[in-house]
């Protein structure tokens, strides 16, 4: 009998892991009350469900497999110039645009990750920037086919399952978003709670000793590597459909970093943190840019300084703590 519970015991863990908490229920609910209560805000609404699936992207690196990264807009611009160009050139189709810029990205993310896979640390994050920055002047060079500086024009995205048409009021954009960020979710939720992802916060936490019980770090990593580059071009070819806009900054270096701020707000390595990250984040800039166009900047600096300093693991960290001595109390 002992055996027998043994043997079963990792499928019980993995298989309790998985299941949905009340809390986590409650949240998907809670993404729907805008269509009821904030109308005028969808269009904002559907940037957060963008920069969420963006940041989850990027956590699924960071947080679990201990790969920092400061270029990873480099494959979000990849996504979106794909299912950009896609459009510009006779194809809007937005299910197919998604997983062409998938593709795209992907790609890019496997060629590049058999590089990123050989180094940690300091060598890490210059070679993820250098990656970003060569891609964005790529892509300014190459005026003829991205517009350049001036931004990719033409772009237009049919009518969603050729009956739901992109309304200036963010309707469509919003539930086009939030379905996809849902889905891509659900991908990484059961992705992190299986073996794969245990072995990659093994990876996270000793890269070296890994491969001595049989966990390949490189190869997992190439493999972590190439998801999230795909998950990214979603979220840009998402950018690029529902805004139906698209400029170099999608590629730049202040969007990668923007992510990383919207990750340590939420808290790296927690799957909610990106996407409570990116709802603080995006709310907060519409709100100080509103009140100083010019100085917003400066109050984003002042929120992400009083969040480290207060709750060093993100938001989500410190409400894991106060509910860990709430249950010993």
């Amino acid at each position: 009998m002992a055996l027998t519970r043994s043997f079963d015991a990792p499928g019980l863990y993995f298989q309790s892991r998985t299941r949905w908490r009340l809390v986590e229920i409650v949240f998907w609910l809670a993404t729907l009350l805008p269509f009821a209560l904030l109308p005028d805000y969808l269009i904002l609404a559907s940037q957060i469900a963008i920069t969420a699936l963006f940041a989850l992207s990027l956590d699924l690196i960071l947080g679990y497999a201990g790969i920092v990264s400061l270029g990873h807009a480099a494959f979000f611009g990849v996504g979106a110039y794909a299912a950009g160009l896609l459009s510009k050139y006779g194809w809007g189709e937005p299910i197919t645009g998604l997983l062409a810029a998938s593709i795209a990205a992907g790609i890019v993310g496997y060629a590049t990750s058999f590089v990123i896979c050989r180094f940690r640390h300091l060598a890490l994050i210059m070679l993820t920037l250098g990656f970003g920055l060569m891609l964005e002047e790529l892509a300014n060079s190459a005026g003829w086919l991205t517009g350049g500086f001036d931004g990719l024009q033409g772009i237009e995205t049919w009518k969603l399952f050729g009956h739901f048409e992109f309304d200036l009021y963010g309707y469509v954009a919003y539930a086009y978003s939030l379905a996809v960020l849902f889905i891509l979710f659900v991908f990484a939720r059961r992705l992190i709670h299986s073996p794969f992802g245990l072995s990659l916060r093994g990876i996270r936490e000793n890269y070296v000793r890994m491969p001595a019980i049989g966990a390949p770090s490189r190869a997992h990593i190439r493999t972590i590597y190439t998801i999230s580059a795909a998950m990214a071009g979603i979220a840009g070819a998402l950018l690029a459909q529902t805004t139906e806009t698209l400029s170099l900054d999608s590629l730049g270096f202040e969007r990668s970093a923007e992510l990383l701020v919207i990750l340590v707000l939420g808290g790296a390595g927690r799957l909610y943190g990106g996407l409570v990250g990116a709802m603080i984040y995006m709310i907060a800039r519409d709100r100080f840019s509103g009140v100083e166009p010019q100085y917003w900047y400066f109050w984003i600096g002042v929120l992400l300084v009083t969040v480290v300093m207060i709750l060093p693991n993100g938001i989500l960290g410190g409400l894991a703590k106060l509910a860990a001595r709430w249950s010993r109390s």
